[in-house]
Parts: C-alpha cells; sequence; structure tokens
C-alpha cells in the first residue's frame, strides 16, 4: 500500500528528499535538516494521499471537461473540486496516523503550521521510482521543472498555508490544502503557463510551529538587481507579517566583501501573531510594545548571523536562495523554509534582466553561454581593435596553458581541452570579455580551486545561474594540498627566476634589428618562451587568494572586523616595480620643478611638447634632467593608459607624452621622500590598529605573518603585471614597426592600420601564411565596424547568450546599463581598499586620455582602470572605481600611494554627477553624496588658492576654503 504519511524516519527519511513525491518546497527542507541546519521537526502527507482523496470524489464530481474546453467550463469542474475537497473527511486510518505523528512533532498542547506544495503532474511517474541523487539538493531533481518553489518558477502564493493549528484543527487544514489546488488564482495561472490545470497535485507538510519572537526573509543576492548583497528584511512578530508585508518592515543589508551591515528602519507599530489568548488559530496583526517602537528589529551581530545562514544555505544548494527563519526568544535561529532566488526573466531587448548588468535567469529549458568582463576592462577598456584582441586571446592560452601545467592538471586533458583555451576570451562586438563555461570547466581541473572559487567568482563579478557546478572533493584536496605547499615554498624562487629571465628577454630586444624577418624571429621566440613560463604570475594569484582567503577568516573570527583591517596592513614594504615607475616619475618631476624656466614651459599649456622633450633629452636644461628623461622612457616607456592595447601609443613611441603625466606632479610639488613617508605612516596606523583590536600578541603575530605574505604576493602581482605591460610593449613595437614597412610598401595607407588585422594577418603579409592579399580592403571594413561599435551602450558586465547560435544573432542589442541607486542615506556601497576619509569634488572619467590635470585635487571617479591610469590616480585625492577586488590594480595602487579608495562600487559613475561634492570612507568601503548643508563655501575669488584651477595646496596640507578636507595623514 502507498504510504501515505511520509518522516524522517520512513525509509531513512528518502521520500520526504524526492521532489517529485512531496514537492520542492518539504524535500528542501528534508536537505536542510539531513545537512544540520536547525530546521523545525516536520512530516509530510506526498502527493498519493491527494491522488487517492481526489479519486474518490471523482465519481460526484462533474465530468472532466474535454481537450479545448472553453476556459468556464475548466473553471467550473476546478471550482467543483475545490469545494468537494475542502467539504471533505479523510479516512479514519489516515486521520489517526497524522494526530500520532503531531504529537511527536509537536505535543499534545503543540501547534503546527500546515502548508501546501505543488508537485508536477509530470513527476508522478517517478514517484515509485528509487531516488537516485541520495538526497542531493532538489535543484538536481527534474521535477523542479515547473513545480512550486522551483529554481525556475515559484508558483508564489498559489497554494494555501494555515499557521498555529492544534491537533484538533489538523485534518481541515490538511483538507483546505488540497483544495487551494483548484484556487482561481493557481487555475488562472497554470493555464497562462500552458500548464493542464486539471491536473494539479498537493503535498501538504505539517512542521511544528516555532513562536519567534522575530522573524525575516533573507536573500544571498540583491533581489532588485542580483547584486553580490545579502539582504534581510525582518519584523517583529511571526513570518508572514514580512511575506504579506502587513507588519512594519526593517530591511538590512550585509556586504559579504566587507562585513558591513547598514540599515533602513522604520518606527515599528505593528506585527503578526497568535490573538491574545488565544491558543490557537489565524494571525493577525498586534501593536509592538512602545519600547520596542525604535528599536531595530534585529541587530549587527544578528544580520550578520542570518547573513551567514543564507550564504550557507546557498553553498549547499549551489544557487542563491531566498530562506525564510525566526528568531525565538532565547535568541536561537530557526530555519523554516529556503528556495532558489528568482531574478527578472531576461529582457527581450537586451537579454540581461538587472538594470546593473548582471546576469538574470535564463527562460524555462534554453541553454546559456554566459561572458563576463567585470574584471578584464582593467586590462582592455571599451572597444578594442582586432590586433588588440588577436593578441590577448594568444596570451591567455599560452599562460593559462602553463598555469594548468604547473598546477598538476594531466597534460592529456589539456590537449583534449584546447579548443577551451582557444576561446578563454571572446571578441563581442569589439569588447574582451571571459567565455564563463570555459574559465570554469578549466579551473575546475585544479584540485585545489574551491578552495578559492568564492573570491575567485567574487572578483570576476560572476553571479546568479552564471556560477559554475562546485566539485568539492575532500579527498582530492587532501592530496593536492602537499603539492600546493610545495610549490608555495617553491614560489619565491622561481618568481626570482622569471625576473631574472624577462629582464634578459628586455635587454636582447635592444639589440634586435629592423628587417621584418628579424623582427617576426623575436616575436615567435618572444612568446614561446613566455608560454613555458608565465604560468608562474599566475599561480601567484591563486595563492594570493588563498592567504587573503585564510587573514580575512581569522581577522573575523578574533576579532569581529572585516578586511578592511587588512587592506591597511598591506601597505608598506618593499617597492614593486608599478610603485617604481610612479616615483621615477615623481623623480623627474622633482628635477623639472627645480629648473624655474622649465618648470614654467612644462606648466604652460601653449608650449609644444613635442619641441620642449627635444630640448629636455637633448640637455638643453642640465644633464641631470636629460638623463632622468632619457632614462624613464627606457626603463618604464611601455607604461601609459591602456598600455595592453596594441593600438594605443605608449611613450616608447611618443616620447613627449610624459610632459603631460608629469605635469600635475610639478604643480603639486610631489616628492618622492613625501610619498614614502605617508605610505610609511599608513603602515604605521594600520599596526596600530591591529593592536587595539587584537591584543592577543601571538594572534596578533599570525595574523600579521599572513599580511606580510599577502603583501609580498601583491608586490609579485605589480611586479609581473609590468612585465606583462612590457610583453604586450615589446609586441606593439614589432607590430608597429612591420606596419610601417606595409605603409612604405603600399599595402596600407598607414603604418597603424594595423589595429585593425590581427597579429598572424600583419605576420603572414610578410612570411607567406596569410590569406587575404588586399589588406587594405579589410582594414576599411574593419575600422567601420569598430567605429560603428564604439557608439554602441556600454555593454554589462556579465550577460547571457543562447548557446548554439553565431553570436551575430545570439548576442543581444546593446543598450545602456542601468545604474545603481544611492540608498536612502545617501549611501553608495564597494569594497575599501585603501583606507582613509576624504571630501572632495568628483571628477568622472571615461575617457583615460584625460588630462590628469583635470584631476588634481578631485576625487576620481571611473568604471575600471589599469597601470597607465597611475598618473590621473597621483592628481587625485581619493578614488571610486566601479569595478575590482582588493588585489586589483586599482586597490594596490591606492594603497601605494596612501589614495583613500573604494573599488567595486555598482554604477559609480552614473551614480555620482561629475563636479559633486562626496565624501570616501576607504576603510568602511562608502561614498556618500554630500547634502547642500555639508559642503563647503565656494571661494569667491579662486586665484587666492594659489593656482587658477582650484587645486589642492601643494604642500599637503588642508586648505582654509574647504576644497578638501582630508589631510594625507588620515589616509590609513
Amino acid at each position: 500500500m502507498t504510504e501515505l504519511v511520509v518522516t524522517a524516519a520512513t525509509d531513512g527519511g528518502e521520500v520526504l528528499a524526492d521532489a517529485a513525491r512531496v514537492g520542492n518546497k518539504f524535500a528542501r527542507q528534508e536537505v536542510l535538516r539531513r545537512a544540520g541546519f536547525r530546521v523545525p521537526e516536520f512530516f509530510c502527507l506526498p502527493a498519493a494521499a491527494f491522488d487517492e482523496a481526489l479519486d474518490a470524489l471523482r465519481p460526484s464530481l462533474p465530468a472532466e471537461p474535454a481537450d479545448g474546453a472553453d476556459r468556464a467550463e475548466v473553471e467550473s469542474w476546478c471550482a467543483a473540486a475545490r469545494e468537494a475537497l475542502g467539504g471533505a473527511r479523510l479516512p479514519t486510518a489516515l486521520a489517526e496516523r497524522i494526530r500520532k505523528e503531531f504529537a511527536a512533532v509537536a505535543g499534545p498542547d503543540g501547534l503546527v503550521a500546515v502548508r501546501a506544495c505543488v508537485v508536477p503532474v509530470d513527476a508522478g511517474a517517478n514517484a515509485g521510482a528509487d531516488d537516485a541523487s541520495g538526497g542531493a539538493a532538489p535543484e538536481a531533481d527534474a521535477a523542479e521543472a515547473i513545480g512550486e518553489d522551483s529554481a525556475v518558477d515559484p508558483f508564489a502564493g498559489m497554494s494555501d498555508s494555515f499557521l498555529y493549528v492544534d491537533e484538533d484543527g489538523v485534518e481541515d487544514a490538511v483538507l483546505r490544502c488540497w483544495a487551494s489546488a483548484f484556487n482561481p488564482q493557481a487555475v488562472r495561472y497554470r493555464t497562462l503557463r500552458g500548464l493542464d490545470p486539471l491536473r494539479a497535485r498537493v503535498a501538504v507538510g505539517i512542521q511544528r510551529m516555532v513562536l519567534g519572537s522575530r522573524s525575516f526573509v533573507a536573500f544571498t543576492r540583491d533581489p532588485r538587481d542580483g547584486a553580490v548583497l545579502r539582504v534581510v528584511a525582518a519584523a517583529y512578530g511571526i513570518g508572514e507579517g514580512v511575506v504579506q508585508e502587513k507588519a512594519d518592515i526593517d530591511h538590512f543589508f550585509h556586504d559579504p566583501a566587507t562585513d558591513e551591515v547598514t540599515a533602513r528602519t522604520v518606527r515599528t507599530q505593528w506585527s503578526m501573531g497568535l490573538p491574545e489568548g488565544a491558543a490557537a488559530g489565524s494571525p493577525v496583526l498586534l501593536p509592538v510594545a512602545a519600547d520596542l517602537a525604535d528599536v531595530p528589529v534585529l541587530d549587527d551581530d544578528q544580520v550578520r548571523a542570518v547573513a551567514e545562514l543564507a550564504a550557507r544555505v546557498e553553498e549547499l544548494f549551489g544557487v542563491p536562495q531566498d530562506i525564510e527563519g525566526a528568531l525565538t526568544e532565547d535568541g536561537v535561529v530557526h530555519l523554516l523554509q529556503a528556495r532558489p532566488l528568482v531574478t527578472a526573466p531576461p529582457s527581450a531587448t537586451t537579454g540581461t534582466g538587472a538594470a546593473t548588468g548582471t546576469a538574470a535567469t535564463e527562460e524555462p529549458g534554453s541553454a546559456q553561454v554566459y561572458w563576463g568582463n567585470h574584471n578584464i576592462t582593467e586590462s582592455f577598456p571599451g572597444v578594442s581593435g582586432a590586433l588588440t584582441f588577436s593578441q590577448s586571446r594568444e596570451f591567455y592560452r599560452r599562460s593559462f596553458t602553463d598555469l594548468y601545467r604547473r598546477m598538476g592538471v594531466p597534460e592529456s586533458w589539456v590537449r583534449d581541452n584546447a579548443h577551451r583555451l582557444a576561446r578563454m576570451v571572446g571578441y563581442l562586438e569589439g569588447q574582451v570579455y571571459y567565455r564563463l563555461d570555459d574559465w570554469h570547466a578549466l579551473h575546475g581541473q585544479m584540485p585545489m580551486f574551491e578552495l578559492v572559487r568564492r573570491g575567485w567568482e567574487q572578483a570576476m563579478g560572476i553571479t546568479g545561474p552564471a556560477r559554475g557546478e562546485r566539485r568539492w572533493a575532500a579527498p582530492a584536496v587532501a592530496l593536492a594540498l602537499p603539492r600546493l605547499a610545495w610549490r608555495s615554498a617553491l614560489h619565491p624562487w622561481q618568481v626570482k627566476g622569471f625576473l631574472r629571465w624577462w629582464d634578459r628577454q628586455m635587454a636582447e630586444a635592444e639589440t634586435v634589428g629592423d628587417s621584418p624577418e628579424e623582427l617576426i624571429a623575436f616575436y615567435r621566440r618572444l612568446w614561446e618562451r613566455a608560454g613555458e613560463r608565465w604560468g608562474v604570475t599566475l599561480v601567484n594569484a591563486f595563492i594570493a587568494l588563498v592567504v587573503l582567503g585564510a587573514g580575512s577568516i581569522l581577522l573575523r573570527r578574533w576579532t569581529g572586523e572585516g578586511p578592511q583591517v587588512l587592506v591597511g596592513l598591506m601597505g608598506g614594504g618593499r617597492e614593486n616595480r608599478s610603485l617604481e615607475a610612479v616615483r621615477a616619475a615623481m623623480g623627474l618631476a622633482e628635477l623639472v620643478g627645480a629648473v624655474p624656466e622649465l618648470r614654467a614651459a612644462v606648466l604652460d599649456d601653449a608650449s609644444d611638447p613635442e619641441q620642449l622633450w627635444r630640448q629636455i633629452v637633448e640637455g638643453h636644461h642640465g644633464a641631470a634632467v636629460g638623463d632622468a628623461a632619457r632614462g624613464y622612457v627606457a626603463r618604464y616607456g611601455d607604461r601609459a593608459l591602456h598600455d595592453l592595447k596594441l593600438e594605443e601609443p605608449t611613450p616608447r613611441q611618443r616620447p613627449w607624452t610624459v610632459l603631460a603625466l608629469i605635469r600635475p606632479l610639478v604643480r603639486q610639488g610631489a616628492t618622492v621622500a613625501a610619498s614614502r613617508a605617508d605610505e610609511q605612516a599608513a603602515a604605521r596606523k594600520a599596526r596600530e590598529r591591529l593592536r587595539e583590536v587584537l591584543p592577543n600578541p601571538a594572534r596578533r603575530a599570525v595574523l600579521l605573518g599572513v599580511t606580510s605574505l599577502a603583501r609580498d604576493l601583491a608586490r609579485i602581482r605589480e611586479d609581473t603585471r609590468f612585465c606583462r605591460t612590457q610583453l604586450f610593449g615589446l609586441s606593439r613595437d614589432v607590430m608597429w614597426r612591420l606596419g610601417a614597412e606595409l605603409a612604405r610598401t603600399g599595402v596600407l595607407d598607414d603604418a597603424l592600420d594595423v589595429a585593425d588585422l590581427t597579429v598572424e594577418e600583419v605576420i603572414g603579409a610578410f612570411d607567406g601564411t596569410g590569406t587575404v592579399t588586399d589588406l587594405r580592403a579589410l582594414v576599411a571594413l574593419r575600422r567601420t565596424q569598430r567605429e560603428r561599435w564604439a557608439k554602441n551602450p556600454q555593454r554589462p558586465a556579465l550577460l547571457g547568450t543562447p548557446a548554439g547560435l553565431p553570436l551575430a544573432r545570439a548576442l543581444p542589442r546593446a543598450s545602456a546599463v542601468g545604474t545603481a541607486a544611492a540608498v536612502d542615506d545617501g549611501l553608495l556601497r564597494g569594497i575599501g581598499s585603501s583606507g582613509g576619509v576624504v571630501r572632495g569634488r568628483a571628477k568622472v572619467v571615461l575617457d583615460p586620455s584625460t588630462d590628469p590635470d583635470l584631476a588634481a585635487g578631485r576625487i576620481l571617479v571611473a568604471r575600471e582602470t589599469d597601470p597607465g591610469w597611475l598618473f590621473l590616480m597621483m592628481s587625485a585625492t581619493g578614488m571610486v572605481v566601479e569595478r575590482g577586488t582588493l588585489l586589483s590594480h586599482t586597490a594596490i595602487t591606492g594603497r601605494l600611494l596612501g589614495v583613500p579608495t573604494v573599488v567595486a562600487v555598482p554604477g559609480a559613475t552614473t551614480a555620482i554627477p561629475d563636479g559633486a561634492w562626496i565624501e570616501i570612507d576607504g576603510a568602511a568601503g562608502t561614498v556618500r553624496l554630500l547634502p547642500p548643508s555639508e559642503q563647503p563655501e565656494e571661494p569667491e575669488e579662486p586665484e587666492a588658492l594659489g593656482e587658477s584651477d582650484g587645486t589642492a595646496p601643494t604642500d599637503g596640507t588642508t586648505p582654509t576654503d574647504g576644497t578638501a578636507t582630508t589631510e594625507k595623514g588620515d589616509r590609513t
């Protein structure tokens, strides 16, 4: 006989974990219970019990409408079935069994919640099958396709629930739950969804009622836009007050990157609960005690506890979650329900549901390919030419092949997946994107990847359905730990060897001749060697993620502090090559500033920069200045804005552009000594803060050791990134020289036309491997296409396209990416990456070729940066960037320069108007738009500042007119 009441003791609870029999809602509760979550005891009447009840009533019902019957006939039959089920009686044996299980779950005087869950009729064929998943998360079950609380369609509010039910009321509640299968709104919903409204099946769950004093609904992603932000809605009383929005609700926001909690609270006057003096019954609105009216429903620690609970549920099921729970008077958190978080469906015009550019849930049944450029735009912003894309594709293919070899991925597997390595980056109408399914597949072969997956996905901006499948395998990780430990021990030695090798390549480049044969041979040799060595730079990033993750966990566990303390501790230490470039520019600026005539010429906008540079390097203003200028270009000439985009010139090709870069430094009187002093002061302040929050010397020593290692890894990252800049710089030099030869011989009109050819097409024109002879026509076609793409609105950072279609058809039409609006208190939030609080006017920079003078004394606001932004950064008093992580170039540079910096602020460039007064907190990760009452009065005569453009004073002090309000010493 079919089991009509199932409990955790029934077949070991296997039935309870089978969504095809009890529905997604209750199967998920059983999975949570098995995983150790505090889920109140429950039992179920599976859909089979509903089937028997409805079959017993069919003789008394009208004949079922035939296929194609009109809507009125269908709704009439459903109404009759609803009335019959609601007015029936349970079989005696079933009623007695329910009473027995009630007593076991709730006790003789207890109360339960009785809830219905629609089970899809198509799953009925599997009702007697063994649960092959062994109790795995129900997202894996085929029944999820159309069932209530499924990952693709919640069927929200279509079936009934009853709370505060006592033993005498259970039978009636079960019947009413069954009857709700044919509620009018449920019938209409199924009709609209193309489902048979007559074939609904309902399971019923009976769960011990938790008498919570406070209740909540929590989301592991912002349900508005899919952003990585945990949102908690909470109210006094039971959860119905939150779900039905009848109680007064406080909203809390937990940023997992910073552990910061913010709140939007209301005056709480009403909650929901059991009527006073009643032993059972329906919940009603109740007044909140006067002394709680202005007290937030949850304190910060409770919000963090709820957010962490939600994150653990997401970790279990592998997709963003929407959970419900309650806190009892003793402060214990109980988990009542969990379901996949369903975001908005894809737009018909953009294919991305969220205004901020995050991926939305795909249409049911459609396979998607996900693309992301959350952090690759730091290297390849905007539209890139064919030359740049072809070179970037080669770089990713070669360097990551070496990474996987070093990390223990079998050579045979790498060979078999060469097609994935060849398409790790894609060219989507001129923008460079990661193809995320290939990244997941390739990275997933590294046994240690699961240790860093969460941090990696956050850095890549991967959310929602674009996230990869977790492949946690403890034995595999345990076996790989010794290899990781050994590789970490060898890492510093290998990095030193890599840097020595690279410096030899740079020296060899100076000896290469001008003939195409020599240039091509050098290029081929350089990239072949790089492909055998560049993986060590990527191993560094992997180890850094592990170390930073460990440091953040220890810091939170020992102090309760967020990662902002770690941020400060990563300052100081030995200079990296990127910082050496900055300070070399400062040194050059000091020499220029010491020659009054030269200083005036550099600051004079009317000066001819090319002629002035020639005078400098020829020694007209002194040998020291000339030597420093030539030395800067020789050593750092590849560092510039967009220095990985081969169509963009650098000082190596246009040396006089150095003058525009150092002009703000000359004006500000920046010195190398002052820069180093600021960095050391910030590091000392961070260590003092650590002593305050962690008095235990042993634990403090451990954290200092971890942050010292993280600092070393960050230095290596910047050293090797500078080498990457030089690698692309050498490639640019070769391609431009070959382009000049093609133009000289009449194959192209201009040397820079190579920007619209691939590397192989440029080389193929000389070595006989090219397939197009009319390169001029090909360039014209691609230039027209690139110029058209450049006019399109910026695409989202994360988007999906239907699998199996050519991208020309699959890629949605570009449309403007929406903005992230400031919350009620005027705050935007991101990841604090360089401490300090600063106020000033915002300078929104979308084109990094902007004169650095325009950012002087301002807070720089940008979508992303690359190493070429250094001179803009050095001019600014603070930085706000839409993308990035604690290890991004912006974050590291902000710390090195002692400039308050906040990264990963969605929509900053549109939410912050250019010229607006803002305040940023580089430790807390907040950006505040200042109201008029807090804005400094504008000076009546700007000339009083000493410079007509109103920039900050050159001595590093706070101006008296309020144009900036933070001294350098405050930047921790």
